[in-house]
């Protein structure tokens, strides 16, 4: 009752705000997460520390509050989300080469599109179901509070998107088995389960990543696409394609699972400021017999698509 009473008589109130209104509602809470309440601060600084050990306390602490000023823009932008416009989205949100999915739609294949919780993924889910030709399909986690989970799962998908997760997204595509989809998954999430996911080195620390992409590549045979979101400005981005593989079932374990993981930290690298760092990204423990899990996981895939 709570949630429904702030959405419908603050939050979605606010929303209807010019964007520009929104904004200089940010600002005052950028200074607030600065000064008065430095959110998640010992997890930010504890992600950038041990992601950039040659900076220093002064270079972290810029990072930090570069953070804090995307992450209350976030916040805006998020707001804005609820009640925007397809078409201000489509002048907000725009596509570099979006032909590069455009062939794959004419050759009836569906893909699987990855990233990271990198610059607005929000706008991204909101908009990709205009921005291309496929059928959108976005995969999450449902969220713990149920009027949330149920109104933003609405207002994502109010512009075309689907929005799945892992027990129905089966279901959803058996239903439009004769469209072309696109999967939309993130997969920079702490994993639940760090025995099921494939550990890499990413940002200068042993990191599990979520095995889930490259498993429905394998299983469905879609074409892997990896995008990134650059801002150009305050409230614009632009979508940037790149394909991992057209044919995932002739590459080897781990390969999508790497690539992917390797495209998005070269964005981190090249705009550290715009991931979320205040997500506890590495709260999973290194399994000690770390070598032996990865043979064992190698073993099981291959032994699962006929490999071996």
């Amino acid at each position: 009752m709570f949630s429904a009473i702030l959405y419908y008589i603050l939050i979605f109130p606010i929303s209807r705000l010019p964007l520009w209104l929104i904004y200089l509602i940010a600002d005052v809470f950028y200074f607030l997460l600065r000064t008065v309440f430095p959110y998640r601060k010992k997890v930010i600084i504890q992600n950038l520390q041990r992601s950039f050990p040659d900076k220093s306390q002064e270079e972290i602490h810029l990072l930090s509050n570069h953070f804090y000023r995307h992450l209350a823009d976030l916040m805006a932008e998020g707001i804005k989300n609820l009640s925007i416009s397809q078409k201000e989205l489509s002048k907000r949100v725009v596509a570099d080469n979006p032909e590069l999915l455009e062939k794959l739609y004419k050759k009836g294949k569906s893909v699987i599109l990855v990233a990271g919780h990198y610059n607005n993924w929000e706008w991204m889910i909101t908009s990709q179901n205009h921005l291309f030709p496929h059928q959108a399909i976005g995969i999450g986690k449902p969220l713990s509070n149920g009027f949330w989970d149920k109104k933003l799962n609405q207002l994502r998908g109010r512009y075309g998107m689907i929005i799945a997760h892992a027990k129905n997204f089966k279901d959803i595509l058996a239903t439009n088995k004769n469209t072309p989809v696109s999967l939309l998954v993130l997969t920079d999430q702490s994993p639940t389960d760090s025995g099921k996911s494939y550990w890499l080195p990413f940002l200068n620390q042993q990191t599990p990543v979520l095995f889930g992409a490259e498993m429905m590549a394998f299983t469905y045979d879609f074409p892997v696409v990896y995008y990134t979101m650059k801002k150009v400005k305050r409230g614009y981005y632009r979508i940037i394609l790149q394909t991992i593989t057209e044919d995932p079932r002739q590459t080897s374990w781990g390969e999508i699972t790497e690539a992917h993981t390797r495209l998005l930290e070269k964005d981190i690298l090249d705009a550290p400021e715009y991931w979320l760092w205040s997500h506890k990204r590495w709260k999973r423990d290194v399994p000690s017999d770390l070598e032996a899990l990865k043979s064992q996981q190698k073993q099981n895939f291959e032994k699962k698509f006929g490999r071996v």
